[in-house]
């Protein structure tokens, strides 16, 4: 994982953006905007602020610096909150290839985050029906985050705005 000036709001507002391409956030996405930004530890005024760059299309600041450690476990945590819901939407994916591209996830490290996370199911829910269900989830979460990962990164390559 690279990206070491990469600041909480340019996360924050790529995010966003990639939810917004289809002109619709849905209660999916935005319980992800509000992970995210706990996780990110914005202010209360930031996410609002963003919104407001986005629809004005005018820049915005970058905010706190990621640390490339904080990363890892930012990504893990809307992870988490994206695969509890047991039924990852296209939404939901191309959220997760987002922060994947912007944080330099490999296919390596987001299995490990993937194995992290089937091993906490397991212990937070002793429901066999219910781990099943998010195991299946995750089952093809690198096959299908991969793909969109890929997608980020070629249109990264290819001048195109992350």
């Amino acid at each position: 994982m690279s990206s070491p000036q990469l600041g909480a709001l340019d996360v924050f507002r790529s995010t966003i953006e990639v939810m917004l391409t289809d002109g619709v956030l849905t209660r999916e996405e935005k319980r992800l905007i509000i992970k995210l930004a706990s996780v990110l530890k914005l202010t209360p005024e930031e996410p609002a602020y963003i919104y407001e760059c986005i629809q004005t299309g005018e820049p915005s600041r970058s905010g706190e610096v990621v640390s490339p450690e904080n990363m890892r476990d930012i990504y893990t945590k809307v992870f988490e909150v994206a695969i509890v819901n047991a039924s990852l939407s296209k939404d939901e994916f191309r959220v997760l290839a987002n922060l994947r591209n912007q944080f330099d996830i490999d296919d390596k490290l987001h299995e490990e985050i993937e194995q992290e996370l089937r091993e906490m199911m397991e212990e937070k829910y002793g429901d066999k029906a219910m781990i099943d269900t998010l195991m299946d989830t995750l089952k093809d979460s690198v096959g299908l985050v991969g793909d969109l990962f890929d997608t980020f990164r070629k249109k990264s390559s290819e001048g195109g705005q992350r």
